[in-house]
């Protein structure tokens, strides 16, 4: 999963601090409950989160979601540069929105059409906050189609003045970047119009959230958990690390029990793909950052070397083209995991937007929304959840996710690679950092996905799972729990009415001793985390959707089927999973403080998936 740079800026989330008599410590409670125990929704945006805690604006403005943020461990350079030329982006308030709401509770669908003439934005209002942006000096103004989402360029001194706040520059760990020191407030006249103000930082918030690397075969005597002793017979596991880009052939035998890397084919066998028909039909997006082009040419090595046809692929620009190619092998990776788990798709989608920033991703979001060409998109990214709510970006995505969900698009999300916790200056793969869970995975309106270590018999298909020691999962302190985890999630509600997200929803193979093997930067090598996670499940359900086309938004119904199922046959593994109708039950491991168990758990959400089984409930 690419994890967002919180981690590579050190941000010291414990002890960093905000003006307005706040501090991050603040926000990172004892116990999960802690923290929104008082907090009433927020009346803006999809009305999903805890409401922003602000002081009394000043005379003539009102508040907005966006709050300040600071670095500890950076060194403050004072005030930005005022010639500095800015991109800030003004996130608009959508109407009706309970009844929206109940579009998705009904299973309805919508258009964009639809969207913009019943719960957009009216063009009076967005007439409003283009007219204050041109009175302030900012120019390039543009209006996204669903009017959620308005973009301007300026100075940092209009841009400061526009919305009474403070920037400042800051040294952090050897780069330059810049943030709001204080809140942003917007006129009066504009109040609860414009809900939050993003751009007003350029740190990467969120980051690729993978577990990569080569590693030996376990032993067949390996248990999960621990690192390999001896190589499996795995006649294909001698090319991992070739410096030519050729096919990798189909592996034969393997040791019963082995813990064994994976070609995307494997997955069909693991877990039972056999009359389920490829998703030829259905279209994917990958939210991707910077430039593509080499992912993509990684990405057809890997079609070759599981024998799988090409698929069409059509990248779309979001924004300003960025020459970045950092995390090209993310990008490589969703795209092989989704359409190979999918076995084939109509086009895959590749946005690539300028930055993981959140004011870029929040655009790139909202482009996926009103395209509508894909009903389904993968995001292997996210970042401790406590900026994009400080920042305001929850907000925003949260409506963009929202429209999505009642258009009949699911945006799948990886929960992270820290265990129960998010990164805060911790490696991926470690079950370690701040005791919160990962953005945009914590959305009520996306499909959190966790991880799994994944056994499989000596002919590839299922033996059983455990749940990932660095599988990401645990309990929102910002976002409310949807209505689908009522009843199945252990706290998503409380007597006093106040209800919390849990993640993850679902889970997939994650751990890098059974991760997939894959074709990148020149060699093949073998790769992991909750970044393979989240694009098998998005593969996954694309094949539902070629074979059932009108189940839409994915969250409900899986909870649904989910229970009225039945426990069923164990499969005696090792691990024990029991079968709760089409769904792997996972009761083995933990990911640090949460715990495994027969149901919904914190740790894999409602388990794993057996496709054909899922392909034959799902659909009723």
């Amino acid at each position: 999963m690419q994890r967002l740079a919180i981690a590579a800026l050190a941000l010291s989330v414990a002890t960093a601090s905000c003006s307005g008599a706040r501090s991050m410590s603040s926000l990172l409670p004892s116990s999960a409950m802690e923290f929104g125990g008082s907090a009433p929704a927020s009346k803006e945006g999809a009305r999903s989160t805890r409401a922003v805690t602000a002081v009394t604006a000043p005379a003539g403005w009102s508040n907005t979601a966006t709050q300040p943020v600071s670095f500890k461990s950076a060194a403050d350079l004072g005030a930005l540069d005022p010639s500095k030329t800015l991109t800030v982006r003004l996130g608009l308030q959508m109407h009706n929105v309970d009844q929206l709401k109940s579009v998705v509770k009904s299973r309805g669908r919508i258009t964009p059409a639809q969207f913009s003439a019943t719960y957009g934005p009216t063009a009076a209002e967005v007439g409003a906050v283009t007219s204050y942006l041109q009175s302030q000096g900012l120019s390039n103004i543009v209006v996204e189609p669903n009017n959620v989402l308005v973009s301007a360029n300026g100075n940092a001194a209009s841009v400061t003045k526009a919305f009474n706040t403070s920037l400042h520059a800051f040294t952090l760990n050897g780069a330059t970047v810049f943030a709001n020191t204080t809140a942003a407030y917007v006129p009066t006249a504009l109040g609860g119009v414009v809900v939050a103000v993003l751009g007003l930082n350029n740190v990467p918030l969120s980051t690729p959230i993978r577990t990569g690397g080569t590693l030996p075969a376990p032993s067949p005597n390996t248990q999960v958990g621990q690192q390999p002793e001896s190589p499996c017979s795995l006649s294909s596991i001698a090319l991992i690390g070739l410096s030519s880009p050729q096919p990798e052939p189909t592996p034969q035998a393997y040791t019963t029990g082995c813990l064994r890397a994976n070609t995307p084919s494997d997955y069909w066998r693991a877990y039972d793909v056999n009359t389920t028909p490829a998703a030829t039909g259905v279209n994917i997006a990958i939210m991707a950052e910077g430039n593509v082009a080499s992912a993509i040419a990684d990405f057809r090595v890997n079609e070759q070397g599981d024998g799988l046809a090409p698929v069409p692929v059509v990248v779309k620009q979001v924004g300003i083209p960025s020459p970045d190619t950092a995390g090209a092998g993310e990008w490589t990776l969703d795209m092989t995991a989704s359409t190979g788990m999918a076995g084939a798709v109509n086009t895959l989608y590749v946005y690539a937007t300028t930055s993981l920033t959140d004011s870029d991703i929040a655009l790139e979001y909202n482009h996926w929304v009103t395209d509508d060409l894909a009903p389904i998109g993968n995001s292997s990214f996210g970042g401790c959840e406590v900026f994009s709510y400080l920042d305001g970006s929850m907000l925003i995505n949260d409506m963009a996710l929202l429209q999505g969900a009642a258009q009949g698009q699911t945006m799948f999300a990886s929960t992270g690679d820290s265990g129960g916790n998010c990164s805060v200056g911790v490696p991926n793969g470690v079950p370690a950092g701040a005791p919160m869970v990962e953005y945009p995975a914590a959305s009520a309106y996306a499909v959190a996905v966790g991880g799994t270590t994944l056994l499989s018999q000596v002919d590839g298909t299922y033996q059983g799972e455990a749940a990932w020691y660095s599988g990401g999962g645990g309990i929102s302190q910002f976002e409310y729990s949807p209505f689908w985890e009522q009843g199945v999630q252990p706290i998503s509600s409380t007597p006093a009415g106040l209800s919390f997200r849990g993640s993850p929803d679902i889970a997939m193979d994650a751990d890098l001793q059974t991760g997939l093997k894959i074709y990148e930067g020149g060699r093949w090598t073998e790769t992991g985390g909750t970044s393979l996670s989240s694009p098998l499940a998005a593969g996954v359900w694309a094949r539902m959707l070629q074979s059932h086309p009108g189940l839409g938004y994915a969250p409900p119904l899986l909870y649904h089927t989910f229970a009225v199922s039945n426990p069923g046959t164990k499969y005696l593994g090792p691990p024990v999973t029991i079968a709760v109708g089409p769904f792997h039950d996972i009761v083995n491991g933990s990911n640090g403080p949460f715990q495994a168990t027969p149901n919904w758990d914190y740790t894999t959400g409602l388990g794993s998936v057996d496709v054909d089984a899922l392909n034959a409930t799902i659909g009723n």
